[in-house]
């Protein structure tokens, strides 16, 4: 009976830990409903803003995967992006959050866009922290030296 509970403990141990581990596989559509639904609680979005920003978020999304695919195929075939190519991938990416900005600041108030930048800020340093902390645990182990 003891060894039955100690090999059930260690299953639900295991399946949790494996858990963790997975990020889930969205599609992009999938992507764009958790991310506006999430903006719909955090920011109180009407049924008309729910709907223009439902229409921002899938055309970014469509952007992203097409570059995304562009940007495999281009590994796949042994290429490398030179500086100014990099320079100009960064340059094209603030173009685009700067033109979503603008779009938003058209659909949302000045209340609901003070909650999304606070809120962006939040999850930001929340990131940060979590890179620093994997960093940390990187440097102390001897195989990522």
């Amino acid at each position: 009976m003891k060894k039955l509970i100690v090999a059930f403990a260690i299953l639900i141990s295991s399946l949790s830990f494996a858990q963790k581990g997975e990020r889930q596989k969205m599609t992009p559509e999938q992507r764009v409903e958790k991310q506006l639904q999430h903006m719909t609680t955090t920011l109180s979005l009407s049924e008309k803003q729910q709907g223009e920003v439902k229409a921002i978020l899938l055309e970014q999304s469509k952007k992203r995967e097409a570059k995304k695919a562009e940007m495999k195929a281009a590994r796949e075939r042994g290429e490398e992006l030179t500086d100014q190519q990099r320079a100009e991938m960064k340059k094209k990416m603030i173009d685009e959050q700067l033109e979503m900005k603008t779009k938003m600041k058209k659909i949302l108030t000045e209340d609901q866009l003070k909650k999304m930048k606070e809120s962006r800020m939040a999850r930001g340093k929340e990131m940060g922290e979590q890179r620093r902390a994997g960093k940390k645990r990187t440097e102390k182990t001897p195989e990522a030296k």
